[in-house]
């Protein structure tokens, strides 16, 4: 029986774990975190997947630590398996598994190394992402590629939108990369790193709306940002404004050409803003100091406000 250490963490860790415990690999011992509880975790929880599934899980502060990497060389693992671990493991444990450690990644390698590559994907306006398999050395989310699979980023996708569907991309990248894993049958590629990209993590003062941007690397932020993550927002007139879910109406002169640029206006029942480009944007879902824009007090509030 192949027998692996996995280090899980998000929905991505539960869906991958709960493939390889379908597929009957022993899974001899799972290292996650414990969540951080000024964080917003709405996201799969590997802990209680183990708790259901009676396997052995444990979150050490340091998973790089000579204890740790003592207990898991002493269960003779053929694989180490990362699915959305958020520390680096270091080379005395990438040693330790007799057939090799291997990592998957949510974005198409070498692209969005690094940190939250979907959201990046996304502020990027990028068409399509998707999940990657690769071995793992001792520089991140550099190793040679074992499987990859695209998943398209439609217009108005929203970062949680995108994330859903690299989720299934990383279940069939292991599905197709396993047998061959196990048979010592993969094919590994080599990135070439200097076609790639690297980000590092994002903060909810990243999500700050720059109101001199084209219309549409507005609506990206949007995007990029939105539930349930923190949300795009700005400081407006006498208060704050949170903006959730955007579109891009089309330029301002086939819509209403007396429209002034660069402000806030209430325009037929709706919420919209006109971007230096002259592209009108409409915000589909906003709130204004913690109030719906679709109530009409806000909105009168915002009607006709320049904001660059």
């Amino acid at each position: 029986m192949t027998r692996a250490v996995v280090f899980a963490y998000h929905t991505v860790g539960v869906r991958c774990l709960q493939f390889l415990w379908a597929q009957g690999v022993d899974v001899a011992l799972v290292i996650t975190h414990e969540d951080d509880p000024s964080e917003n975790i709405w996201f799969g929880s590997v802990l209680k997947w183990c708790l259901e599934k009676d396997i052995a899980c444990i979150a050490p502060a340091d998973a790089n630590s000579t204890e740790v990497v003592e207990k898991i060389a002493a269960l003779k693992p053929d694989f180490l398996f990362s699915f959305y671990y958020r520390k680096l493991l270091k080379q005395p444990l990438l040693s330790v598994p007799r057939l090799g450690a291997f990592n998957m990644h949510g974005s198409l390698l070498p692209k969005y190394r690094g940190r939250a590559p979907v959201n990046w994907a996304v502020l990027h306006g990028e068409t399509e992402t998707g999940a990657t398999l690769h071995q793992m050395n001792a520089t991140p989310d550099t190793g040679p590629v074992v499987d990859q699979q695209t998943v398209p980023v439609l217009p108005d996708d929203a970062a949680h939108d995108v994330f859903c569907k690299v989720v299934v991309a990383a279940e069939i990248c292991l599905i197709r990369a396993l047998p061959h894993l196990v048979a010592g049958t993969a094919v590994l590629k080599q990135q070439d790193l200097q076609a790639g990209s690297c980000f590092g993590g994002r903060t909810a003062e990243d999500g700050r709306i720059q109101w001199n941007h084209p219309a549409q690397k507005i609506h990206n932020l949007v995007r990029a940002v939105s539930k349930p993550y923190p949300g795009a927002f700005s400081e407006v007139g006498q208060g704050r404004l949170l903006v959730w879910r955007t579109q891009l109406l089309g330029k301002k002169e086939n819509l209403a050409p007396r429209l002034s640029v660069g402000c806030l206006h209430w325009l037929e029942k709706k919420i919209v803003y006109v971007a230096p480009d002259e592209e009108v944007l409409e915000l589909l879902e906003a709130q204004f100091n913690g109030v719906g824009l679709h109530v009409q007090a806000p909105v009168a509030a915002l009607n006709h406000l320049k904001v660059i």
